[in-house]
């Protein structure tokens, strides 16, 4: 093989950087040189990823459930890397914590291409969702279902935490407190998640099993990302942006278009599953979490808005109906 400048430039470019470490080059190519070539299911963990099912009974269609929640909780990963990189301006670190690059501001570009990005995982999502609602059998699901108490898709962190990095934490407390919160701090305005409505007990008002387990888990991480996200949520990164940019109707419209898969569709479609499976002309079952769906679910009791500023007091008035939806298709 001859050494062309191009293959030099790069020696020297690895020698600057293990150097940088206080690292030896020749070591690093000795490992190189003695490495095994990597393979897809070495890469993937695609065996062990196989391997976490773990149903609770031996109705077949516990499976399906399992895995698709699985599925699910890997786009919200993907959806957490995007709202990253838009929160540190597309700022690559290198697994040790060296700095790969830095942009001092977000461009308008890069963030409607993250926040497109964010748009198509919900929209996969929300469209796949029928696995949920029509893909098992009634009757088995609602007999491992009893399986699973107290647990519930409720207590997924990463939604939680997603709700956070995209707006103030104003707009996500129980709408009927926002007014009074106003001003408030963020550790006070944790306790007034709206979300924690739905988890109380209907007959005792009390806090849920679930609910307490859940916040006694992942409160604290919930309130630390609320406070590491005060200055660089999206709502907070679109604010930040010159009045020109904010005006690119390419951005606006991907941004009222995540509203409305996070805020309205995602909630829809569970709402539709929680119906065709817990109704009944005998009455509603409960949740295994004991959560109150009937109220929690429907986007239109909890008026849950990330971006308040791009819809119009109308929009917001009929939050959740056909007609919203359609008139963000028109614009």
């Amino acid at each position: 093989m001859e050494w062309t400048k191009e293959i030099k430039d790069k020696i020297k470019k690895l020698d600057s950087k293990y150097g940088s470490i206080g690292q030896d080059l020749p070591a690093y190519l000795d490992g190189l040189l003695y490495a095994n070539p990597l393979h897809y299911w070495d890469y993937t963990y695609v065996d062990t990823l196989l391997s976490l099912q773990h149903p609770k009974t031996d109705f077949p269609d516990e499976q399906i459930f399992i895995i698709y929640h699985q599925i699910t909780e890997l786009y919200f990963k993907l959806a957490m890397l995007e709202l990253d990189q838009i929160a540190h301006n597309g700022k690559l670190m290198s697994e040790d914590g060296q700095d790969m690059g830095w942009n001092d501001s977000l461009s308008v570009e890069f963030f409607t291409e993250r926040i497109k990005r964010i748009n198509s995982y919900f929209e996969v999502l929300t469209s796949s969702f029928g696995i949920m609602v029509n893909g098992m059998e009634k009757e088995q699901f609602l007999k491992f279902r009893m399986s699973l108490l107290p647990s519930s898709g409720f207590q997924s962190a990463q939604y939680r935490l997603i709700e956070i990095s995209c707006t103030h934490l104003i707009n996500l407390t129980h709408k009927d407190e926002r007014e009074g919160l106003r001003g408030s701090s963020i550790d006070d305005m944790a306790q007034h998640f709206y979300w924690k409505d739905g988890a109380i007990d209907i007959k005792t008002g009390k806090k849920t099993l679930m609910l307490e387990n859940f916040e006694k888990k992942y409160m604290t991480q919930f309130i630390d990302r609320a406070h590491d996200f005060s200055d660089k949520n999206l709502l907070e990164k679109y604010q930040q942006l010159s009045v020109e940019d904010q005006q690119d109707k390419d951005l606006t419209h991907q941004l009222r278009l995540l509203d409305l898969n996070v805020n309205v569709n995602w909630p829809l479609v569970h709402y539709k599953s929680a119906a065709r499976y817990l109704s009944s002309k005998d009455g509603d079952a409960d949740a295994t979490g004991g959560t109150n769906w009937q109220k929690y679910l429907p986007p239109r009791f909890q008026k849950r808005i990330f971006f308040p500023e791009l819809w119009t007091k109308e929009e917001m008035k009929n939050w959740g109906r056909q007609w919203v939806v359609n008139a963000l298709n028109e614009s």
